[in-house]
């Protein structure tokens, strides 16, 4: 029978697994053509810390 694993076995994990793709998140921005008035839409797969960097930039 297997034994259960505890809560602060996997909050040690947790912090073994530091950089893991949790820390990841998928953006998208919406982009309108000066030219047209038509939105294209960026997406990129970021470190959740640079979230807003990435918004702020306006490219």
């Amino acid at each position: 029978m297997a034994k259960k694993v505890s809560k602060n076995s996997r909050v040690g994990q947790r912090a073994a697994n530091a950089g893991s793709g949790k820390d990841h998140v998928k953006v998208i921005k919406a982009i309108k053509d000066p030219v047209t008035g038509k939105y294209t839409y960026k997406q990129q797969i970021i470190h959740k810390d640079a979230t807003k960097a990435f918004f702020a930039d306006k490219k």
